[in-house]
């Protein structure tokens, strides 16, 4: 056995890591390769390439595609499904940060006294 230090890191909790094939993730959604495929040409995802040139999708990735079948099978265009998928994305990333410069507001009082 390799010493701890020796042993490659393997990235299990890195949501970013490209770990599935599109068979693989294909299969886990319950969905088709030509339907991950439409979605990178909608531009929703971006799956990175293998040294092959195989597409590998990451779980945060696969998360966004599950959002896109949802939308998807409740009868909304592949279209409009990426694009609402892309402004909830902005709503929530808009909220974060009106949460942090509230937060900041409350941690620096304003000069009152003039």
């Amino acid at each position: 056995m390799l010493p701890a230090d020796s042993r490659p890191a393997i990235p299990l909790d890195d949501d970013d890591y490209p770990a599935y094939t599109m068979g693989r993730a294909a299969a886990m959604l319950g969905t088709t390769p030509a339907f991950l495929r439409a979605l990178g040409e909608h531009r929703l995802i971006t799956p990175l390439r293998s040294e092959g040139g195989h597409r590998r999708y990451s779980r945060y990735q696969l998360r966004i595609a599950t959002r896109a079948r949802e939308l998807v099978d409740q009868g909304t265009p592949i279209e409009a499904a990426c694009r609402i998928i892309v402004l909830e994305d902005q709503l929530e990333e808009a909220q974060r940060i009106n949460e942090q410069l509230r937060t900041r507001g409350r941690e620096s009082p304003s000069d009152t006294s003039a």
